[in-house]
């Protein structure tokens, strides 16, 4: 398994279709998921610790895990079939819950919790950046720091994550 950082979702053109970036921690790969615009929001505002006045279904959920006592250790990107990730939410005790990336990788930044995939995902999908690519990630890491929550409002679009 190799961790994975956020480096976080944009709307990729012309698609119009949001996107979350992950980032290999002890590699040079990013691997990029298709997610839904509200997966999109709900990543972002994690992202930026906006806190909403009640709470929406990924705060929901910590909030259930929390008051129940379960202990979610890691999210699991596990599979990719017919360009469709498929991922796992890891307990402490030994129980694993099937879910989407997206909606684990949400869940994942309210409760602080590490996000790994397996190899064969990163291999196939991942995408190594070299040194003079790295400038476009950075001009990526600059559009993530001007853009908001509201730029993912629900607009039709279908999730692959």
């Amino acid at each position: 398994m190799h961790e994975l950082d956020v480096v976080g979702v944009r709307v990729e053109m012309p698609s119009n279709q949001p996107i979350v970036l992950l980032r290999e921690v002890d590699g040079d790969r990013f691997l990029p998921i298709w997610v839904g615009a509200g997966e999109a929001r709900a990543i972002a505002e994690a992202q930026q610790g906006v806190v909403p006045p009640r709470p929406l279904t990924h705060d929901l959920l910590r909030d259930v895990l929390l008051a129940t006592g379960q202990e979610l250790t890691e999210v699991r990107i596990t599979e990719l079939q017919d360009g469709v990730f498929f991922a796992v939410l890891a307990f402490a005790s030994g129980v694993e819950v099937s879910a989407r990336p997206s909606d684990s990788i949400a869940l994942a930044l309210r409760m602080n919790v590490r996000i790994v995939c397996v190899e064969e995902v990163l291999a196939e999908v991942g995408v190594a950046v070299t040194d003079s690519q790295e400038a476009q990630v950075e001009k990526f890491r600059e559009f993530l720091d001007q853009v908001t929550p509201e730029d993912f409002e629900t607009r039709g679009f279908g999730s692959r994550g």
